[in-house]
């Protein structure tokens, strides 16, 4: 296991930026949950190059599939970038009274007790270093990307400050929320700086797309439960301004 970015690859742990790619193309897959190997299939598939090519990837590395320990090889890699979920935010928080046991338990950390206190916090240095949002500059504007949802009547640019400021509630809905997915607060524009904005946390059968915000996480690792149409999604949103590819990932029971 390894991790060569350092402890605070970014200048800001909040808010990743990145310039425009001019020399080759940036993708941003959904929840990856420990399906490394699907994942490589999968840009194997679109002839990824990584000295051109970019991945920005909605968080959730680790989980469920049976990659995580594979995580902190990923980030390591110099064209990979994710921003925070709320599993790896399940690492983070395992020190805290009964949340290790509510993960190990009901989200996917069995991994995680097969690792020495000090793989540990090697896991839990890296997972705090992932910024909470990132910006991607492309030939049609800003894209947003963060890992479950902007508050309704939030801004993308005041979402951003507020996580800045430390807004316990702004981050636990970025983390955590479902809501607009579901149908459950409006399905209003994001306005603000970023044109449009890529999500995960939230499941489902095949992306969806509310006004200009975009839920990608299609269950890969789902697979483990019999899903049948569990798959990895993958959009390019450089210099395709949105293409999607997917790669089908057999049941196993």
């Amino acid at each position: 296991m390894t991790m060569d970015k350092s402890t605070s690859p970014y200048p800001n742990p909040v808010l990743a930026r990145f310039s425009l790619n001019e020399q080759g193309r940036d993708f941003v897959v959904g929840d990856i949950h420990g399906m490394f190997r699907d994942l490589q299939a999968l840009l194997d598939q679109v002839e990824f190059d990584p000295e051109r090519d970019r991945l920005f990837s909605v968080g959730d590395l680790v989980d469920r599939g049976p990659g995580s320990v594979e995580a902190l090889d990923w980030l390591a890699r110099p064209w990979f970038h994710a921003c925070r979920g709320n599993h790896e935010q399940f690492a983070i928080d395992s020190t805290e009274e009964g949340a290790l046991e509510f993960w190990v338990k009901y989200n996917g950390g069995e991994w995680w007790t097969e690792l020495t206190p000090e793989e540990q916090q090697t896991f839990r240095d890296a997972f705090l270093s992932m910024p909470l949002v990132m910006e991607v500059e492309t030939h049609t504007g800003i894209i947003g990307i963060v890992h479950a949802d902007v508050p309704p009547l939030l801004t993308w640019d005041r979402f951003v400050e507020l996580l800045e400021n430390g807004h316990s509630e702004v981050m636990l809905y970025a983390l955590f929320s479902r809501d607009r997915v579901h149908g459950m607060r409006g399905r209003r524009r994001v306005d603000g700086r970023a044109e449009r904005i890529y999500c995960g946390h939230t499941p489902v059968r095949e992306p969806v797309r509310i006004d200009n915000i975009y839920y990608i996480d299609t269950g890969a690792c789902y697979t483990y439960d019999g899903y049948e149409d569990a798959r990895l999604t993958m959009v390019e949103i450089h210099p395709e301004s949105h293409q999607e590819f997917q790669i089908r990932v057999a049941p196993k029971r």
